[in-house]
């Protein structure tokens, strides 16, 4: 008896130590002023390439970090990119892998359901630094898709080098 309440306070103890360490944690977030050179870099190349659009980065909880509309942008475009970014921050993808998905599975199609903010449309990116996601940048407002996700990867590639 005497063995085992040594042994369970031993335990007791030594689990004490190693949860403690778990109390907090520590998270890498984007800054605010690399958000909003991200969003200015989206809205920057679509404007380039003919597009008006609106450009939104969100941080890891998906949260609106910057948020940029160009001139002539859809009043809906605001909402849109920020759909996109909270589902590539919240779903760890692209957006255009989700929209695939769901096409090709109508099985999955009640992801679609799991939260109001989600948007399963191509322009929604992740953001990776040193291989951890800390965010997400959406765009929206190009005629296509495909043409919005080439805006957020030419900001993601100038800002996050």
């Amino acid at each position: 008896m005497k063995l085992n309440i040594v042994l369970a306070a031993t335990l007791l103890a030594a689990s004490s130590s190693v949860l403690a360490d778990d109390k907090v944690s520590t998270v890498t977030q984007l800054s605010s002023a690399a958000a909003f050179e991200l969003a200015n870099a989206a809205v920057g190349q679509c404007a380039k390439d003919g597009y008006n659009v609106s450009a939104t980065v969100v941080d890891i909880s998906g949260r609106v970090q910057a948020q940029l509309r160009y001139d002539n942008a859809s009043p809906h475009t605001l909402d849109s990119s920020r759909q996109k970014a909270f589902t590539a921050v919240s779903m760890k993808q692209p957006t255009a892998n989700l929209m695939k998905l769901v096409a090709e599975k109508p099985l999955m199609d009640p992801l679609r359901d799991m939260d109001d903010n989600l948007l399963f449309l191509a322009g929604g990116l992740p953001i990776e630094y040193k291989g951890q996601i800390v965010g997400a940048i959406g765009v929206g407002g190009a005629p296509g898709g495909h043409l919005d996700v080439i805006c957020a990867e030419a900001a993601i590639k100038t800002v996050m080098k």
